[in-house]
């Protein structure tokens, strides 16, 4: 009885994904839940110790520089620059995927130039944030930022926290766009029209969608909360 409900079922043989998704964007998927894992314990680290800690320093004090505007204080203004650029990164990565799947070779040249130039331009503007930082004194190991009540840092549990976690969302953004870059030369050089197809286009895309919704959550915890 058992062998033959056993034959009645229909076991996967190989080839085609049982999930109608091909093998690579099926690994793109296991890719990007890992690494949501690893985004999420450090989120959650730095959670706890900010909410476990007495006082904690002010964002609207930490961040209110903006390039070539002095002494100006515009709390957030740049980052919400930062966050505004990497969003719409997003959008042309989306479009430069529906380029793909209308077989649209010059709109997805165009689409995926200006993803990268969004990409380069945040990377652009963190390295700012960050050189500004180390010019005022915040590093590993060093907060020179007073807590948002007003008493000395007694912890500098912050700045460790900030630079790990941004600095690892950088270093995503940065695979990012050296991965739109080789499909940009292989979209130029013709490889997908050969294939019939802009899969690779769309499992890239998928990339960065995750890598600007992992910013969403960075930009909450650190520049909002």
């Amino acid at each position: 009885m058992d062998n033959a409900v056993t034959a009645k079922k229909k076991w996967w043989g190989g080839g085609h994904s049982p999930f109608s998704v091909s093998y690579g964007k099926l690994m793109m998927w296991y890719f990007l839940i890992s690494d949501a894992f690893t985004f999420g314990a450090l989120l959650i680290s730095y959670g706890t110790q900010r909410f476990m800690a007495e006082a904690w320093p002010d964002p609207n004090v930490v961040f209110h520089a903006f390039p070539f505007m002095g002494h100006m204080d515009l709390p957030l203004v740049f980052v919400s620059l930062m966050t505004f650029i990497l969003i719409m990164s997003s959008v042309t990565m989306v479009l430069a995927v529906h380029a793909g799947h209308n077989h649209d070779r010059k709109g997805v040249v165009k689409w995926l130039i200006l993803t990268i130039i969004g990409g380069a331009m945040f990377l652009g503007c963190q390295a700012w944030e960050w050189t500004h930082l180390h010019e005022i004194g915040a590093w590993w190991g060093r907060n020179p930022f007073n807590n948002a009540d007003g008493s000395a840092a007694i912890s500098t549990n912050f700045t460790d926290f900030f630079f790990t976690i941004t600095g690892f969302h950088g270093v995503h953004v940065t695979s990012g766009v050296v991965l739109n870059i080789i499909v940009l030369i292989n979209v130029l050089k013709g490889t997908y029209e050969q294939r019939g197809h802009y899969e690779m286009v769309e499992k890239v895309g998928l990339y960065w969608h995750f890598v600007d919704l992992v910013w969403v959550f960075v930009f909450t915890c650190f520049y909002l909360l």
